[in-house]
């Protein structure tokens, strides 16, 4: 689903808006940021994301990202000072991250460009190591069940965000 979604992103538009697709007992809720303009909304996005997690007792969310990778060459160390996006040989990749009880998996999708920049289709990144995701993306479930006490002032925390049930059912955008 996570995949049609991105795919469905790319066809409509030309990008797809980071978003945090969640499952809960009363139906699947959806969040997606105003901006991921720097590093502060990045993290915002992320601690948003745990307190749906908390708030709504999230048995399983998807993390779906589109951006730009780089990778050292065989045998080479990454280059850890020069960021993905002014890489000359980055990757355009939409990264899915999916969390549950225990488990988690990742796929990263390679994006597929016509010669005039539109979306042509995504294919499965082969042969990377997935075990090894790391940052502020990852992580997103609570790591014991949450007490009633810790679901209220997530909740609380949402509502100072403008944040509600109602909303990340319909997918409204902060």
């Amino acid at each position: 689903m996570s995949e049609d979604f991105a795919g469905f992103s790319l066809r409509s538009g030309r990008q797809i808006p980071p978003t945090l697709l969640a499952v809960t007992k009363r139906g699947p809720l959806f969040f997606t940021p105003a901006s991921l303009k720097d590093d502060r909304a990045k993290d915002d996005f992320a601690d948003t994301a745990r307190l749906i997690c908390i708030a709504y007792q999230v048995p399983a969310a998807v993390m779906v990202l589109e951006s730009w990778m780089k990778m050292a060459a065989e045998g080479e160390k990454l280059d850890m000072d020069e960021r993905p996006s002014e890489a000359i040989d980055r990757h355009e990749v939409v990264t899915v991250m999916g969390e549950a009880a225990g488990s988690a998996q990742r796929k990263i999708f390679k994006i597929v460009r016509t010669d005039a920049g539109g979306f042509f289709g995504l294919t499965e990144w082969e042969g990377l190591p997935l075990a090894e995701f790391q940052g502020r993306f990852v992580d997103l479930l609570p790591p014991k069940p949450p007490t009633p006490e810790v679901i209220e002032v997530a909740r609380v925390m949402l509502a100072m965000k403008g944040l509600n049930e109602q909303k990340l059912r319909g997918g409204t955008r902060r």
